[in-house]
Parts: structure tokens; sequence; C-alpha cells
């Protein structure tokens, strides 16, 4: 049987294309982007073309743009680098309950080291950040308030705008890491508006170990590095660049904002025929989170009585996911479920299917046939059944 790949929200397929622009710089060139002379300034030329293609995706400026090893990279730029660099007044961080690893583990690092106190704001049942609770916590202590834009396990989408416009108010910096939202939905600096925004390559179709930090010029100057060295990328992040990758970033940034509109109404097609199959054909099948505001190729499904790992490995060549790629193979159940209010035993009954450029109603045909199949095996197996349906 055809493999079937649903869990794009973890990692997308390198695009061809994109393959094939990062060829040059893979095997044809040579130089470091910093040496001066004609083999790095035309590394350079390459590093600044892919700049402004990033920078085009989110309407931000290109020097805004400060290129990582990931989306990691950049959340993690974003808290330690404004705790490192801020006032003595502001010592307060503010993020959402289901926010991703790579937010919660550096918050919570600089809570531990004594550099930040760290206040978590609640989500509704829908899975998007409380407004009035946000702004309950809000003063003029907080430095900085992190706020994803979709999450990766639900594809719920918070309320950005409004978000940014709480935090402005009392003179926080905002950032978000729209790290599954850009390349999907309509993502704007401008127009939230946001301070600091993370993303990463190999969710858009690009190569992986390659993301960027984009900024506002006010934000990015509030910023302290990380890691030093050479001083690359506007003093922020030293390393010489990885070139391909980058190259790789840009072509899949440019890619991203010309193709979005058409390919997330087709994905989101194809993502409703198969919430629909499964509702057809399997009773106590739940969507998790609000239907009405997700991202266009993420469904997360609640099968009543089957745990979700049995399930996901019967369902075999389809590949999905029980939730967020980083923590695969943890036997604790998702984090974000429950802060939403799942019970254990709910959340343990849950899976993530993301869908992407290459998805085609053929696999969705096949994905159905093998949940379908997997869904009732394993609700045979809780009753002690040991005939497969």
């Amino acid at each position: 049987m055809h493999e079937v790949y649903l869990d794009y929200n973890g990692s997308s397929p390198l695009d061809p294309r994109v393959a094939e622009a990062m060829m040059p710089a893979l095997t044809g060139r040579t130089g470091n982007a910093s040496s001066v002379h004609r083999f790095g300034q035309r590394q350079a030329a390459a590093v600044e073309d892919a700049r402004e293609r990033v920078a085009a995706l989110v309407d931000a400026s290109p020097s805004g743009v400060v290129f990582c090893a990931g989306a990691t990279e950049a959340n993690n730029l974003a808290l330690i680098g404004l705790a490192e660099g801020a006032p003595a007044e502001r010592n307060r961080i503010v993020i959402s309950a289901v926010e991703h690893a790579s937010v919660r583990k550096p918050a919570q690092w600089l809570h531990e080291q004594g550099k930040a106190k760290v206040d978590v704001v609640g989500v509704a049942q829908g899975g998007y950040v409380d407004l009035d609770e946000l702004e309950a916590l809000l003063g003029p202590d907080v430095l900085a308030v992190s706020v994803m834009a979709a999450n990766s396990e639900t594809g719920v989408l918070n309320p950005v705008r409004e978000v940014a416009q709480l935090v402005q108010a009392v003179g926080a910096v905002f950032h978000c890491d729209a790290t599954q939202m850009v390349g999907r939905l309509p993502c704007s600096l401008s127009d939230a508006p946001i301070d600091l925004l993370s993303l990463s390559g190999h969710k858009i179709g690009g190569p992986g170990g390659v993301g960027a930090l984009v900024g506002t010029r006010r934000s990015l100057a509030r910023l302290r590095p990380v890691t030093h060295g050479g001083g690359h990328e506007r003093g922020l992040r030293s390393g010489s660049l990885n070139v391909a990758g980058i190259v790789g970033l840009g072509t899949a940034a440019h890619l991203a904002k010309k193709e979005r509109d058409s390919e997330s109404a087709r994905v989101e097609a194809l993502r409703d025929r198969l919430v629909e199959g499964l509702r057809a054909e399997l009773a106590g099948v739940h969507e998790n989170g609000d239907p009405d505001r997700r991202l266009p190729n993420t469904a997360s499904l609640r099968f009543e009585g089957a745990d979700a790992e049995a399930m996901v490995f019967n369902m075999d060549p389809v590949a999905v996911s029980t939730g967020s790629a980083c923590n695969s193979g943890s036997i604790e159940p998702s984090q974000v479920l429950l802060a939403m209010g799942f019970s254990r035993d709910e959340a343990f009954e849950s899976v993530r299917f993301s869908l992407g450029r290459f998805t085609t109603e053929t696999e969705i045909d096949t994905a159905l046939q093998q949940t379908i199949k997997a869904v009732k095996y394993v609700r045979g197996m809780t009753r002690g059944d040991s005939q497969c349906d």
C-alpha cells in the first residue's frame, strides 16, 4: 500500500523546487558569506535575496530578518535575548498555557535562573488564549508576552491582533511563534502588529535546520545575543551562515506566499473530506478545539474508547501524530489538551491529522480506510474482542 504522510505540522516534505534552488549553493558555490572576496560576496548576495523573500512572507523589513537554525532557536533568542537586556523594572514574562516547548522551556529556565518571573495565561475550551485573563495579568512590570499564532497540535488560531494591542498598551514586547501559521494563512508584522515573530523552514516546504526571528527595528534593538562569536546577523546570532539552507528558506517563503491562498483552500477541502468520512463511519469522533478558528490543514480528533498510540501504530502506512513532534515518545498526555480542560483519558484518545502541499484525494481515501480499520481494531481490543473488524 502507498505510504501516506499526514504529519505536515511535524515537518513538511522538501519541495523539489526548493531543492533545485539549493543545489548551486550545495555543489557549485563556495565561500563564506562574510568574506569580502567575490566568492563570499556571491554567497552574501544569495543570503540577502532570501532575506527579502522571508521578509515579504510576513510583511516585514528585510533588515528585520535574523536567520537562525530554526524556530526553536528563534524562540530562545526572543525570550532569553529580551531578558538579558531588560531594565530592572520589567522582570515578568507571560506565556500561554498551550505554547510549544521551545517557548515554555526557555521561560522556565529564565525563572529558575532568577532572570524573570513567569506567568501563564489560560485558554478557553476552544483552545485559544483567554483575552480577559491575559489583560488581568498585564502591568508595567511585564517585559514580554509570548503567544503562538496557531497551535501545532490542534491548529487553533489565537486572536493575535487583539493580543498584540493589549501587550503593547503596557509597553511590553509581543513575541509570536508563527511557525504553523506562516505559509498557510496571512501573517503580518504590520497588520497584527507583532514585535518579534519566529518561523521555521521545514514547516513550509523548506529544509530543516534553518529558520528566522523577524522583528521590528525597535524590538530587535532590545535583544542581547545568546551565542557569542563573530557577531553575525546584526550581532544577534554568531556563526557562519548556512547559505544553502537560507536559500532554501527564501525559496520556500516565496512559494508559500505565491501559492498560499489556493493551496490552503485545496487542503481545507481534503481535511473536511477526511473528517466527514470518519464521522460517517465511526461513532464517538470529536474535533478538539474550536473548528471555526483553526488552520485549514489540521484536524485534531478524539476517538472515544481508542488509545491514540495504539491507533497510530495500527494505521501504517499512514503517518499521523498524537501531538507535537518534539514530545513524541512521551508517556504523558498532551499539555495542550489538558490546558483546554480535557481529562487524561480524553487526551490519550486524540490524534492529529495535518495535511499539506503534496496531499492527494487518493491519500485521503487511504487514510480513511486505515483509520477506520485501526479505530475498530483498537476499540475491539479494549473490549477484549479478539476479532479485528
